[in-house]
């Protein structure tokens, strides 16, 4: 059987997420529930950083730079979408977060008009 990585955590950060959900509801806007993730993590004293910036590099050099919604515990990306569909450009968005920053795990969270999905993205090169 698969160890899963950073169990623990994972389940602690989205269920933050339903915590945001259940507060706020659907239909508000990504920045939003970004704001009232953070508020949560802070109540619940968590190691995150919010707004990220992402570097991708080619050769040593930096071509371009994303914005990662949260980062927490130096561990796990978070990235967060408002909508009732994951799209293959948001999943290969955070794979590019996890190879960028040498992570294993990215959680996608997905706040839908019936309640929070989710995706765990593991980068098996890190």
């Amino acid at each position: 059987m698969a160890k899963i990585i950073y169990k623990k955590e994972s389940y602690e950060i989205i269920g933050c997420c339903y915590e945001v959900f259940n507060t706020l509801g659907p239909g508000l806007r990504e920045s939003t529930y970004q704001k009232a993730l953070a508020e949560i993590l802070k109540q619940k004293q968590k190691n995150f950083k919010s707004q990220v910036r992402v570097s991708l590099k080619i050769n040593n050099k930096v071509f371009d730079t994303y914005i990662l919604d949260f980062l927490i515990d130096n561990a796990i990306a978070v990235e967060l979408k408002v909508g009732d569909h994951f799209f293959r450009r948001d999943i290969e968005q955070i794979f590019s977060y996890l190879k960028s920053m040498k992570l294993k795990l990215g959680l996608l969270i997905n706040f839908t008009s019936k309640g929070v999905r989710f995706k765990r993205i593991i980068n098996l090169n890190k």
